[in-house]
């Protein structure tokens, strides 16, 4: 799995299973793809994955495919079935697929804000953020209101046994960045539907954001650092950069007491520039701070500046994942005892299958 999260896949038929994401936030120009169980995002629109050596075979009736290598059959695949949500639209006439979408196979996720005040200012933005290409490309909306929201995470659960919710968005302002957002929004679905709920935002100012967040329905909480090394996070985020590492570690210990240990995660992405040590010694202090570091092969997004950027070599990654998953899984870390979030649908990286 790792081999397919960082050299991607080739597909002879580009319309099986869920459709495809190209550009937005999140994990974006990848497919879902179901491996011996497991459920991973894996890429198909980025530049690695049109000269990758791997090649899915166009599917079955049942959805079946084989998965090759140089022509030799290797693996039996699966493609999740496209959701039925997606054929319906809003009471306002928004596409249900518009407003949030499924990742991984049970999962629903959704950008409550798709612009941020940094994307427009390629001295601020994050290098390798895509979250203003699918609103440009008119396959999202700019703000889903919590009615909309409520609506489409409501028929996801009916029609298409989602299990739980991903509520992520930009950073509208220097001050709650995005938590006010989230509460409305998290308020609104819970109204609705019994789901459980993972907000997604930078540290706020204010630590009285988490219990307001967690009052509001939001059962587990992504603050995502991306990048670990100071001089890196300038380079590659130069805006998000402005928040320091600090302010990360004095809210990561605050929305621990809020939300409780390993309800608290943050994405690390590997292959930005962090050594595999550096990774490895962030993580050891988050895990001690009782938050779950999901540590991500770094995927290079067309039309961003980083398309070109390498992805992370599956040496590189299982150096990071083996040791990872030991120290998660020692800590009482599991990813199955998240209640909702990446983390617990762990597709966009193999971590869980290293915690022993």
């Amino acid at each position: 799995m790792s081999e397919l999260q960082s050299l991607g896949l080739r597909l002879v038929d580009t319309t099986a299973g869920v459709a495809s994401r190209r550009g937005g936030a999140g994990p974006s120009d990848h497919k879902a793809v179901t491996v011996d169980g497991h459920t991973i995002m894996v890429p198909v629109h980025t530049s690695t994955a049109w000269s990758s050596p791997f090649v899915a075979q166009a599917p079955d009736a049942q959805g079946r495919s084989v998965i090759t290598r140089d022509a030799i059959p290797i693996a039996s695949i699966s493609f999740p079935k496209q959701p039925r949500f997606y054929a319906l639209q809003t009471l306002d006439g928004v596409p249900y697929s518009h407003i949030a979408t499924l990742h991984g196979s049970d999962v629903l996720a959704t950008t409550v804000l798709q612009t941020c005040i940094r994307y427009e200012s390629r001295k601020k933005t994050c290098q390798f953020c895509a979250i203003g290409q699918s609103l440009a490309a008119g396959r999202t909306i700019e703000r889903k209101t919590p009615q909309q929201l409520a609506e489409v995470a409501r028929m996801a659960v009916l029609l298409d046994g989602v299990k739980h919710m991903v509520l992520t968005t930009g950073t509208p302002n220097a001050t709650d960045r995005g938590a006010a957002i989230l509460c409305e929004s998290a308020q609104a679905i819970q109204a609705a539907v019994n789901l459980p709920i993972q907000g997604q935002c930078e540290p706020p100012d204010d630590d009285a954001w988490f219990a307001r967040m967690k009052a509001a329905g939001i059962d587990t909480l992504g603050m995502h650092l991306e990048a670990v090394t100071p001089s890196v996070r300038e380079r590659i985020m130069p805006g998000k950069a402005s928040v320091p590492i600090s302010r990360y570690l004095s809210a990561f210990e605050a929305a621990v007491q809020v939300f409780g240990r390993g309800q608290v995660s943050s994405y690390i992405l590997a292959g930005l520039g962090d050594s595999r040590e550096a990774i490895l010694d962030m993580s050891a202090r988050l895990v001690e701070l009782g938050v779950y570091p999901f540590v991500v092969p770094f995927v290079p997004i067309s039309g961003t500046p980083l398309e070109s950027h390498p992805a992370p070599s599956p040496e590189f990654m299982r150096s990071v994942l083996e040791p990872l998953g030991r120290l998660v899984s020692g800590a009482g870390l599991r990813s199955t005892d998240i209640k909702a979030g990446c983390g617990k649908c762990g597709a966009c990286s193999s971590m869980s299958v290293y915690e022993s």
